[in-house]
């Protein structure tokens, strides 16, 4: 869309909202002495018409009604004794009013709890009764009336009484003490203690596996937590399309007195082919989580994905890929909540043919990782990965300052060990808080070289609201990388430091951060600094824009070099999808060198960082 049309469109929006504005009125007017706070609710209750009244029998029909709502409102915040009047004013011109007078504000006497038999063990009851959250003295409003059973009978289901509810409460309202005298009746039922679990499905998954991953012991007191819990580990393993969890009903409570509870299980497609074709003419560096990897060109791509090939809601996929920048064909299998609850094995093996601008790999790789859930969005994780190929590396010789063109057969043995914490209200679009993602790779060498050496690199985006809603966001983001133990030319080139791309520094190519032997391939590095800046802003309910500024800088030393830092600055637009904003960004080099782009563009899902 073109700035013109948008500006049209944005001016007729604009007059629309004007006009619909103009077009309403208040069913009537609200006249008498009382504090604005009560007279906003009373104008909210009797709403908005189209026009003002065609004749005085409109305008008095109109009056009732709004002296109707009024009324209701005025009693719901404990106002019980009010006076109004229903008037019309006017002629030619009737006016519709509602004259009030609110009177005093009834106040609430101690509440009253009834517990019909058999009652809650005594200290429970009184711990109950805190959760009321009434008090003698406070306003008699009705919806706090109401709420406060509510929170009686959720007080004793997060206690274990899974059958509590209400019987019908008693209400008095004393117009001679200017009081409200609540009493509720509440059966709080027996105290329920869980059995196993009960699975109620066909299909492959074991039952004993889903009986493990119930956070209870048999004969605990129930806790709805703890069953919601259950039903949130079996929904994040991906493999179910429905799942189920909840206490059976009390005629199935088992000899011994407890009840178990019932998992149905509605199972995925156990066997899904995906085929995919991308045609680009850039690379980009995709980030995912923890990993960061290299894609771009034209790609042909395969899945074969099986669920539950072993009745553990585990996932295996055999895929292959074939790309300019990184082909491989390989398998993968994710085993989730291994050995306890929260934690995911996954384990892979692939044939890996990378073609870089900076190096080329040809390699059998062979990983297992395991990542230990903490809360809802934070992990840890640990693993281990073997690399064994052939290197074909343009690289560079820092005592004779020439190019070197060198083959290696390498094999790396890396232990892998990672966290990130998750403070942050969105994970596609955040808002407000902040994330920190960090990663340790000791690596051995051995072949034709032979060397240690320890890669850690982390990160940190924090997210502050400048509005509020979140409507202003400004966005921040730092990375720094080092890798301690070996030296530029011996360091295996895929594990260097590089930097550019729609992950790192926008608006240089992939890898374009950082200097470039003299046929332009680009030099890796020892340590990476990286950071960015942005402020979003949101434009009406479905679009947004972006400006940023990024920088970057590859180090050929183990601490970072900010001294050839590289700047970018550009601008972008946000569409946002029920599941979170697709992004197309527009990025300029702002100290452009001979081989850098005059711009690069991207489109992507979700934020940028």
């Amino acid at each position: 869309m073109t700035p013109r049309p948008a500006l049209f469109l944005s001016s007729v929006a604009g007059f629309a909202l004007l006009a619909s504005t103009a077009a309403a009125d208040p069913r009537a007017q609200v006249r008498g002495e009382m504090d604005a706070a009560l007279r906003a609710q009373i104008e909210r209750a009797i709403g908005e018409v189209d026009g003002p009244p065609s004749n005085r029998f409109e305008a008095r029909r109109r009056a009732r009604g709004a002296m109707e709502a009024a009324e209701a409102l005025l009693r719901s915040e404990g106002y019980y004794q009010p006076v109004l009047e229903d008037v019309v004013e006017g002629e030619e011109t009737p006016v519709a009013i509602v004259d009030i007078t609110p009177g005093p504000r009834f106040a609430l006497t101690e509440p009253i709890v009834n517990w019909v038999e058999p009652p809650p063990a005594p200290p429970l009851a009184e711990e109950v009764r805190g959760d009321i959250g009434l008090k003698a003295g406070d306003p008699g409003r009705a919806v706090d009336v109401l709420s406060a059973e509510g929170r009686l009978v959720a007080g004793l289901t997060r206690r274990g009484h899974a059958d509590a509810r209400a019987e019908p409460r008693r209400v008095v309202v004393d117009h001679a003490t200017l009081t409200v005298q609540p009493t509720y009746n509440i059966v709080a039922g027996p105290l329920v203690r869980l059995d196993g679990v009960r699975l109620e499905t066909r299909g492959p998954t074991n039952a004993n596996w889903v009986a493990g991953l119930a956070p209870w012991s048999e004969g605990e007191v129930y806790d709805p937590d703890d069953v919601a819990e259950l039903e949130r580990r079996l929904l994040e393993t991906g493999v179910y399309d429905g799942v189920g969890v909840a206490l059976a009903p009390a005629d199935q409570t088992r000899a011994d007195g407890n009840r178990p509870v019932v998992v149905t299980l509605t199972d995925r497609p156990r066997w899904i082919q995906e085929a995919g074709v991308t045609v680009s003419t850039s690379r980009a560096t995709v980030t995912a989580g923890r990993a960061t990897s290299a894609t771009g060109g034209s790609a042909i791509e395969g899945l074969w994905t099986w669920h539950n090939r072993f009745g553990r809601a585990d996932t295996l996929e055999f895929h292959a890929r074939l790309a300019d920048v990184d082909s491989r064909l390989g398998v993968d299998l994710k085993l989730p909540h291994w050995r306890r609850p929260g934690q995911t094995l996954t384990m892979g093996a692939a044939i890996v043919n990378e073609d870089t601008d900076a190096y080329r790999r040809f390699a059998g790789v062979l990983y297992a990782d395991a990542r230990q859930r903490l809360g809802k969005a934070s992990w840890y994780s640990y693993g281990v990965g073997v690399d064994v190929g052939q290197y074909d590396e343009n690289r560079f010789d820092p005592v004779t300052q020439l190019p070197l063109d060198i083959t290696r057969n390498l094999a790396l043995v890396t232990l892998r060990g990672g966290a990130y914490i998750d403070r942050s209200d969105d994970p596609l679009d955040p808002r407000s808080g902040y994330r920190l993602l960090a990663n340790v790779q000791p690596t051995a060498v051995s072949g034709d070289d032979s060397l240690l050496f320890l890669r850690a690199d982390a990160q940190a985006t924090a997210y502050l609201p400048l509005q509020e809603g979140g409507r202003t966001v400004l966005a921040g983001r730092v990375r720094v990388g080092s890798i301690v133990g070996g030296e530029e030319l011996t360091i295996p080139s895929d594990r260097l430091f590089y930097s550019g791309g729609g992950g790192s520094v926008r608006g240089f190519e992939y890898q374009g951060v950082g200097p470039r032997l003299p046929d332009g391939t680009p030099r890796g590095g020892l340590s990476l600094f990286e950071t960015s800046v942005e402020v979003r802003r949101d434009i009406g309910r479905s679009f947004g824009a972006v400006v940023f500024v990024d920088a970057g800088a590859i180090g050929f030393q183990e601490t970072p070099n900010f001294n050839n830092l590289r700047y970018a600055a550009g601008f972008g637009v946000r569409y946002k999808l029920p599941f979170g904003p697709i992004r197309a960004d527009i990025a300029f080099p702002l100290d452009k060198r001979d081989r850098d782009a005059d711009f690069q563009i991207y489109v992507s899902i979700g934020q940028a960082f």
